[in-house]
């Protein structure tokens, strides 16, 4: 009986990893470096003096800034050096191949190593990268780069901290304008209180799985978990679709090539849990094995991945923090509840019927020996 627990046991762990290893390179290609929560906001106060057609925001939880030129004219933005560094107009966005911020921008850290051609004195190179008229980019000057936070904050880490103002340079022909716009610290949550509600939740969701499929209460139990699946999953479903609104994806087509390229195991693990709790609904066979793997699939995937934002200020999606927040502990207490709850009616089925077998054993041979 322990033995075929533990069995199906490592069974869901081993469905679970595997996934796990099979989804590391798709979720590493996208967005790599976009941050799953941060203490600092990044906010754009506009484009001085303004240019109707020009418009700027900030993605991906501070992460990068995004530029959108509907001027008709070519909008040059200027490098950490005064060189030109991207170029978007009619023709499409390009990049100065000379610009250090080329291969400093590459990453959020700004640690690239600079090539021989990086020089912001040479005459511009430029390399076509996009066919649009929006260019997103991560822009040292609008981040925080250092390990350790400001010193007014390491003295009032309780309270909001003005970190600076930042601009960044553009050009519109021969005409200087400016990107504007402000760094501040925002303190982070208490990230135990989170992670209580959190566990007293999902201990209370795998107490579903006290009651056994043959108990009275047994199909009620596994309705319950199944209808908790299904939201959940919606819920896991939408979490990253709003990392790629967030993130610049524009209409359903933009969302959907940005799930299915880069995070199209977390779409999948929501759809899975949907499937999962519609299958436990109808309470089909195996449907506690089913309850079990989808919930170890939705926590790992949609819960633990995303846990981040219980130690974090600002969330990178474009809803408020708050509310990451409690769909996250949702996906943990889902997930990790149905699981538990899967295990234990695994666990009291298998008794169910290895008492039965007992006892037809017994009958049985009361029968032979009469």
């Amino acid at each position: 009986m322990i033995r075929t627990l533990l069995g199906r046991a490592g069974l869901i762990a081993a469905a679970a990893g595997l996934v796990t290893v099979i989804s590391a390179a798709p979720a590493a290609a996208h967005g790599a470096d976009a941050p799953d929560g941060t203490d600092y906001r990044t906010r754009t106060t506009g484009v001085a003096p303004a240019r109707p057609g020009l418009e700027v925001r900030v993605i991906e939880a501070g992460a990068r800034l995004e530029l959108t030129n509907r001027t008709g004219r070519t909008i040059e933005v200027i490098g950490y050096s005064g060189e030109p560094y991207l170029r978007v107009g009619p023709d499409g966005v390009f990049q100065n191949s000379h610009s250090p911020a080329t291969y400093l921008n590459r990453t959020i850290a700004g640690d690239t190593s600079l090539p021989a051609e990086a020089d912001p004195a040479a005459a511009p190179s430029w390399q076509r990268i996009d066919d649009g008229t929006t260019a997103r980019w991560h822009d040292q000057r609008a981040l925080w780069q250092e390990s350790a936070p400001p010193a007014a904050v390491r003295a009032a880490p309780d309270r909001e901290h003005r970190v600076r103002d930042w601009t960044i340079p553009l050009r519109d022909g021969t005409d200087p304008v400016v990107i504007g716009g402000t760094l501040d610290w925002v303190p982070p949550p208490d990230a135990y209180t989170w992670w209580a509600v959190t566990i007293v939740g999902l201990l209370a969701v795998g107490a579903l799985g006290l009651f056994a499929a043959t108990a009275p209460a047994g199909p009620r139990a596994l309705s319950a978990l199944g209808a908790l699946l299904i939201v959940g999953g919606a819920l896991a479903v939408g979490y990253p679709v709003g990392r790629e609104l967030d993130a610049g994806a524009q209409g359903v087509g933009g969302v959907l090539v940005g799930l299915l390229s880069g995070q199209i195991w977390s779409l999948f693990t929501g759809l899975g849990a949907i499937a999962a709790g519609w299958y436990a609904l109808s309470r089909r066979p195996a449907a506690d094995f089913v309850v079990a793997l989808a919930g170890a699939c939705l926590a790992l995937f949609a819960g633990a991945s995303n846990a981040a934002v219980f130690s974090r200020a600002i969330a990178p999606v474009p809803w408020s923090p708050a509310a990451a927040r409690v769909m996250v502990a949702l996906f943990l207490i889902t997930g990790a509840g149905a699981t538990a709850a899967g295990i234990l009616r695994l666990h009291a089925t298998s008794r169910t019927t290895a008492a039965a077998t007992r006892v037809e054993t017994a009958e049985s041979g009361s029968t032979a020996a009469g």
